[in-house]
C-alpha cells in the first residue's frame, strides 16, 4: 500500500482543518501525520483519525535556527518512510516539508494553499515572503489552491506556473461535512437555553461573526460598523466567538474597548463546537482581508444562515451576491454596516437567502465530495 504523509505547522490544522479527511484516506493508503505536538493534541489527532504521527515543532513565525532544525527532522522521517506523496498544509508547513521532501526524493510533493497571508505585508517583509513562498512552490510537483479566485492571484504574482496549479473539486481543502452542521440537530429549548446564558433576548436579532479577532480578518470594521448600527437598533447583538492574537496582529484599542464595554456585543471567547452559536444566530459578518477558502463561511451557509462577505477570493464563491447573501468591499465599514442593516430590518430577505443557503453548500462542498475528488488526484498521481 502506498504512503502518504501529511504536515500542518500545529495539531488544530491537522485534525480541524482536514478532519475526518485523513481517516478516509486511510481506506486507500497507509497514512501518517505529522505537525507540532500541542501539548496532547497531536495524540488526539493518531486516535480521531487512526493514523500514526511524528511530532516536529514548526513555528508561525519567521525562525531560521528552529526552521533548520524542524527541516531536518522532516528530512529523516521522510528519508525513514519512504512516502509515494508528502501533502502540506499551512504556509510554514508547507515551506520546510516542501523543501525536506524534495532533498528526501519524494516523487510527488503536494501543497494546499488556503490563503496568502503575505498579500497584506509591504517593504522588505514582502520581499522576504514572497520569496519564500516561491521557494515552497519551487520544491514542490503540484500546488493546490483551494479555491479560483487564489488560483488567479498565485499566477498574478508569478509565483509558479500555471500548469503546476490545479484546483481540487469546486474548492475547499476539506469541504464540510453537512450531516453534521445542520440546524435540524438544535431545538428551539436548545436555542433558547443558549440565548438566555449568554444574555441575549428571544427578540434580538444576532449577526454572529467567528474566527480569530484580529485586523486581518476586517475586525476593526466590524466593531465600527456594529458601533453605529447598535445605537440605531436596540435590539440587535453581535456574538464574537474566537480569540484575539495580539502578539501577530492586534486590534486597535478602541476596537478593543468597544467589545469590552458595548453591552450589544457579546465575547464568547474560542469554542470547540461553533454549531451551537450559529444556531441562536441570524446573519453571518465575515468582513476578511483576505482568505483561502473560509470554513466559517461554509458552516454558516450549512447552518441556514445569511451571509455577508468580502469580495475576496473563496468568499465571493461560496456567496453568490443576493442569492445566499451579500458581499461587500473589502475594509469598508460603511458598506458592511448598510448591508447588516438591510439584513436586519428585511427579514424576508434575509430568511430567503438563508433558506437558499444551506442547499447551496450541500451541492457544492459536502466533504464526501471534496474527499473522492482528491482521492482521484492521489490515483493520477500514483496510478
Amino acid at each position: 500500500m502506498s504512503k502518504i504523509i501529511r504536515v500542518t505547522t500545529v495539531p488544530m490544522s491537522l485534525g480541524g482543518l482536514l478532519k475526518g479527511q485523513l481517516k478516509f484516506m486511510s481506506q486507500y493508503y497507509t497514512v501518517i501525520g505529522i505537525s507540532a505536538q500541542g501539548g496532547d493534541r497531536l495524540d488526539k489527532v493518531a486516535k480521531d483519525e487512526g493514523i500514526e504521527v511524528y511530532p516536529v515543532e514548526m513555528t508561525r513565525k519567521i525562525t531560521p535556527i528552529k526552521d533548520l532544525e524542524a527541516v531536518y527532522k522532516l528530512y529523516k522521517i521522510f528519508k525513514k518512510e519512504k512516502p509515494t506523496i508528502v501533502h502540506s498544509h499551512t504556509p510554514k508547513a508547507g515551506t520546510l516539508s516542501m523543501l525536506a521532501a524534495k532533498l528526501a526524493g519524494v516523487p510527488h510533493r503536494l501543497h494546499t494553499i488556503a490563503g496568502l497571508p503575505l498579500l497584506e505585508a509591504t517593504g522588505k517583509k514582502r520581499l522576504l515572503l514572497d520569496t519564500v513562498e516561491k521557494l515552497t512552490y519551487k520544491c514542490a510537483t503540484m500546488i493546490y489552491p483551494n479555491s479560483m479566485g487564489l488560483k488567479d492571484i498565485i499566477i498574478e504574482n508569478k509565483y509558479t506556473i500555471d500548469k503546476k496549479l490545479k484546483v481540487i473539486g469546486k474548492g475547499s481543502s476539506n469541504g464540510i461535512n453537512t450531516s453534521v452542521f445542520d440546524p435540524s440537530l438544535y431545538t428551539e429549548e436548545d436555542n433558547f437555553n443558549l440565548r438566555k446564558e449568554l444574555q441575549i433576548d428571544n427578540s434580538d436579532s444576532v449577526i454572529i461573526y467567528v474566527g480569530r479577532l484580529v485586523k486581518d480578518k476586517g475586525i476593526n470594521e466590524l466593531i465600527s460598523a456594529f458601533k453605529k448600527l447598535s445605537k440605531e437598533k436596540s435590539n440587535c447583538k453581535l456574538l464574537l466567538v474566537g480569540t484575539y492574537e495580539k502578539d501577530l496582529d492586534p486590534l486597535l484599542p478602541d476596537t478593543e474597548n468597544e467589545i469590552n464595554t458595548n453591552p450589544n456585543i457579546v465575547f464568547a471567547g474560542w469554542q470547540i463546537d461553533v454549531r451551537p452559536y450559529f444556531s441562536i444566530s441570524d446573519i453571518l459578518a465575515f468582513p476578511s482581508y483576505r482568505e483561502g477558502f473560509p470554513n466559517v463561511v461554509m458552516q454558516a451557509g450549512a447552518m441556514g444562515l445569511a451571509s455577508i462577505v468580502t469580495d475576496i477570493n473563496g468568499c465571493n464563491e461560496i456567496v453568490e451576491d443576493q442569492l445566499n447573501g451579500e458581499i461587500i468591499p473589502v475594509k469598508s465599514a460603511d458598506s458592511l454596516y448598510q448591508s447588516m442593516k438591510k439584513l436586519v430590518e428585511n427579514d424576508n430577505l434575509r430568511n430567503t437567502m438563508a433558506s437558499n443557503a444551506r442547499e447551496s453548500i450541500i451541492n457544492r462542498y459536502d466533504n464526501e465530495y471534496v474527499w473522492d475528488e482528491l482521492l482521484k488526484e492521489y490515483r493520477s498521481l500514483i496510478g
